[in-house]
């Protein structure tokens, strides 16, 4: 998948539902802006967000950019939820600290701004975020391939395929809690690539994808063929991954770690493919945004966060059939009874 930015007219994915809405909610409008429209999370993401506003007659509009760090479309999709007069976004930004004027133009005009999965930079820039805990989700499978590992661990190579060149907060946070949980010194928690730790071949960047997958991983082996860790930032990254490795003969001696929990992403941890994966609940995030906003539209009251965080935690758990003592995990079996996509 080439990357394109879009210029001029919004031209990604926008559906316009007008639901019969219940007199008190007359008027209710929300958006959803996701990164892309086909990732399965996001997809998840939108159908959480779509079953909730029919629900409670709120009006919904979704945008969504052509690929993973495609802002300019995000932006123009703000643009257009103020001018519509919406009540609030719900939105997974791609530039975490870009877009934040924007956002900040939509709060001064009265929208209820809620970042779901991905907290903007500085994360107050929204009003809530509802979201994975994703340094934890990163510690999880960190946590899990030195277990596995044992005292290989001291003498991994590992490669690390990120999610784009702006380093969003998600990506930061799942690399980083990835090294934290593997024994590595992350040094600067809020940057990836400062890191000295030999055990690193390397960080390239995948934009979520399965071909960015591929490719980052082929690029990876060329610096050094004998990587036997791989920490991915999605799913559709982890099987771009494992390609490359299978063809060069290398996926059964490397281990490859993910998080997402979509349904293709358990059943590659059932194959073999992915080791292990943090599942994550969009559907749960989209749905509590868009209670969040019709609530603000009838009361003017805004979310609160999780007790000791400073975002609401909608839950993560580490999924994979062969578990380790001490990290808590469910098997895929029970795992595909709680997957989407």
């Amino acid at each position: 998948m080439k990357k394109t930015m879009l210029s001029g007219a919004f031209a990604a994915l926008a559906l316009g539902v007008v639901f019969a809405a219940p007199a008190h909610a007359a008027g209710t409008s929300a958006c959803l802006i996701t990164k892309t429209d086909t990732n399965p999370f996001f997809v998840k993401m939108k159908e959480g967000a779509t079953a909730k506003a029919k629900e409670l007659g709120v009006t919904l509009k979704s945008y969504a950019g052509k690929i993973d760090g495609d802002s300019e479309s995000q932006v123009a999709a703000i643009e257009t939820c103020i001018a519509d007069g919406a009540k609030g976004i719900l939105i997974t930004a791609s530039d975490t600290k870009g877009i934040v004027p924007n956002l900040k133009k939509a709060r001064d005009a009265g929208l209820l701004v809620i970042a779901l999965d991905t907290p903007l930079e500085p994360i107050t820039a929204a009003d809530m975020t509802f979201a994975t805990d994703n340094l934890l989700a990163g510690k999880l499978i960190g946590q899990w391939a030195k277990e596995t590992l044992g005292d290989k661990a001291k003498d991994a190579k590992v490669a690390f395929l990120d999610l784009t060149p702006s380093q969003p907060s998600v990506d930061v946070l799942r690399d980083q809690g990835f090294m934290m949980g593997f024994g590595i010194d992350p040094k600067d928690p809020n940057k990836i690539g400062d890191e000295s730790d030999k055990r690193i071949v390397g960080h390239d960047i995948t934009n979520g994808n399965e071909e960015g997958g591929r490719t980052a991983m082929e690029n990876l082996l060329q610096k050094d063929p004998t990587i036997n860790v791989v920490h991915t930032i999605n799913e559709p990254a982890a099987a771009g991954a494992y390609e490359a490795l299978k063809a060069v003969g290398r996926e059964k001696d490397t281990l490859i770690v993910s998080i997402d929990g979509g349904c293709p992403g358990v059943k590659n941890v059932k194959d073999g493919v992915i080791g292990a994966t943090s599942q994550q609940y969009p559907l749960q995030m989209a749905s509590l945004g868009i209670e969040a906003i019709k609530k603000f539209a009838d009361t003017g009251e805004k979310p609160k966060a999780t007790a000791g965080k400073d975002f609401f935690d909608t839950g993560v758990i580490l999924v994979t059939d062969k578990p380790v003592p001490g990290i808590k995990s469910i098997d895929t079996k029970e795992a595909l009874g709680k997957c989407w996509g």
